[in-house]
């Protein structure tokens, strides 16, 4: 196309015989061999009458180079630039408006010829979009083989991740069954650690409850004959049943089972329990013999290799402590034992076995719990994102958002 516009003023330099104001175009409809007919059709005229400024066609194509029809048109040929159209009424007013001042030929006024003028800068302005347009294909060919290049990148890493998810998905899959397997020991152990310190617990508290049913027995035995009677415990009015400040002979008797006196093994057996909250010792004691467990305090596990622990085993040993320490609690008040070290109420540290089960299964935890955010991170990457060009991030629902250049999509 612009060698075609560019070889325009060379064919324009044929000159072909026609009347003023024809294009070269229409110049086959003007032959003076014959009548003229309007382009119309709508009638016909000797050629003499043809520009002879009187308009006989409705079309006012009789009067091409003259200003007699209102609604003809004149043909500036403009030889070395753009030939135009422009009314047949501008023709010879006083106004150049063809370039080569072919329109005022009749009107006194010398219009000066700027068609080569013009077709120089017109052909300067196409030399300059031709230049565009080559680097534009130039760029274009660069920017195709960027796109290509990093849509072979963006597919080499997307293999690489999908290879590396594959890997450790059954990375994962063994450290969750070496994790598993590592936590069964670990639960018996501690499971067993507990069991025994909650037996001990229940020999000791059982041993001062016997303790404390014997003394208050003996406080009550006042006359030493090896039995309480119901005299003996209207001694003690602060085991009234009605509210009214006194052990009545009938309360009494109804505290000791419906009997009149009871002895020191169905005392402990029975009727402790039934008094054993509102009894008050006479004496306190101030040495009471110690049971027979060891002195115990808070167990500690020792800190993993990793000070990271899953929320599943905080949970559940937030848990225990919290049952641990209610059931504590609730013992404390029922038990109601002065002098007692309250270290004994607290689980002793784990045994060197079971600390090692704990360790063992908090490093297997540990190894699983990585594998699993290294997976995570690669499906991250695999789903919403990856590397576009050398060092930005592209990111979006499909891997195939970063293939195309940047830019364009």
């Amino acid at each position: 196309m612009l060698l075609v516009l560019l070889l325009l003023p060379m064919c324009w330099a044929v000159e072909v015989k026609r009347p003023r104001g024809v294009s070269l175009t229409n110049h086959h409809f003007y032959d003076e061999s014959k009548p003229f007919t309007c382009l119309d059709g709508s009638a016909s005229v000797p050629f003499d009458q043809v520009n002879d400024d009187y308009c006989d066609c409705k079309d006012g194509s009789d009067e091409p180079g003259t200003a007699a029809c209102p609604n003809g048109s004149f043909h500036c040929t403009n030889t070395g630039y753009k030939p135009l159209y422009i009314s047949s009424r501008w023709v010879n007013d006083g106004v150049c408006d063809c370039c080569d001042g072919t329109d005022e030929y009749n009107s006194g006024i010398i219009c000066e010829n700027t068609c080569k003028e013009k077709g120089r800068k017109e052909r300067e302005t196409l030399q300059q979009m031709a230049e565009v347009t080559r680097e534009g294909f130039r760029l274009k060919k660069i920017l195709i083989e960027d796109w290509k290049r990093a849509r072979e990148e963006k597919q080499k890493k997307l293999t690489e991740l999908q290879a590396g998810k594959k890997s450790l998905e059954d990375q994962v899959e063994l450290l969750r069954t070496l994790k598993e397997e590592a936590e069964k020991p670990e639960k018996e152990a501690k499971d067993q650690h507990r069991k025994l310190w909650e037996e001990q617990l229940a020999a000791s508290k059982a041993q001062r409850e016997q303790e404390l049913a014997t003394s208050a027995f003996q406080e009550l035995d006042d006359d030493m004959d090896g039995a309480v009677s119901v005299a003996e415990l209207q001694t003690h009015p602060e085991l009234d049943t009605d509210g009214d400040g006194a052990l009545s002979e009938g309360e009494a008797q109804t505290l000791l089972g419906g009997d009149t006196q009871t002895d020191a093994a169905s005392f402990s057996d029975r009727i402790w329990a039934a008094i054993r909250d509102k009894y008050r010792s006479e004496v306190l004691p101030t040495d009471l013999p110690s049971p027979s467990v060891p002195a115990l305090t808070e167990p500690k596990e020792e800190q993993p290799l990793v000070p990271s622990q899953p929320a599943e085993e905080e949970d559940e040993e937030e848990e225990e402590t919290e049952e641990e320490e209610g059931g504590e609690e609730g013992e404390d008040e029922d038990s109601q034992v002065p002098g007692v070290p309250a270290e004994e109420d607290k689980m002793p540290p784990y045994d060197e076995q079971t600390q090692a089960f704990i360790n063992a299964a908090q490093e297997a935890r540990n190894k699983f719990e990585e594998a699993e955010r290294s997976l995570k991170d690669v499906e991250e990457s695999i789903r919403y994102g990856c590397l576009c060009g050398r060092s930005a991030v592209c990111t979006g629902p499909t891997a195939a958002c970063c293939w195309a250049p940047q830019g364009r999509w």
